[in-house]
């Protein structure tokens, strides 16, 4: 028993040392929402969506640090608030499209990152907010515009 546990030390000390990518690449554009709305978003979406991650001391501990490199990679991957200019029109149209199937479904912000950030969970009115403010009734051009 002690030989395993000095052994699991040991790989813990040791996976310290495996590098993880936890950079911030330089801001392009922004989704350019009214503050109520950016602020929502930054507090919900931005450390997983965005270039603007604040990387948390526990992001720094391996494993765990394994898993939240991994999810801010794929966030980013899949839409990435900081690079909004980058996407056409139609793009941008399917991500708010997008934004409000995975928050009406509760599928976003992640489970695991509400746990530790409970600020970011989205309730009902925060959720009514951001779909009255995407309104896909509207054009796109009326769903950018800020208040």
């Amino acid at each position: 028993m002690k030989k395993i546990l000095i052994i699991v030390v040991v790989i813990l000390i040791g996976i310290q040392f495996i590098p993880v990518d936890r950079t911030n690449p330089a801001v392009i554009s922004d989704i350019g929402a009214p503050e109520k709305i950016s602020n929502i978003l930054r507090t919900s979406c931005y450390d997983c969506h965005s270039n603007e991650t604040a990387w948390t001391w526990y992001a720094y501990v391996a494993p765990v640090s394994f898993l939240v490199a991994d999810d801010v990679k794929e966030g980013r991957k899949h839409m990435n608030f900081s690079e909004w200019n980058k996407y056409d029109d139609k793009k941008k149209a399917k991500y708010l499209d997008e934004i409000i199937e995975v928050i009406e479904e509760g599928e976003m912000p992640l489970t695991s990152y509400t746990f530790i950030h409970p600020n970011a969970k989205l309730d009902a009115y925060r959720i009514k907010m951001i779909k009255d403010w995407i309104n896909p009734g509207k054009t796109l051009e009326e769903s950018l515009r800020n208040e």
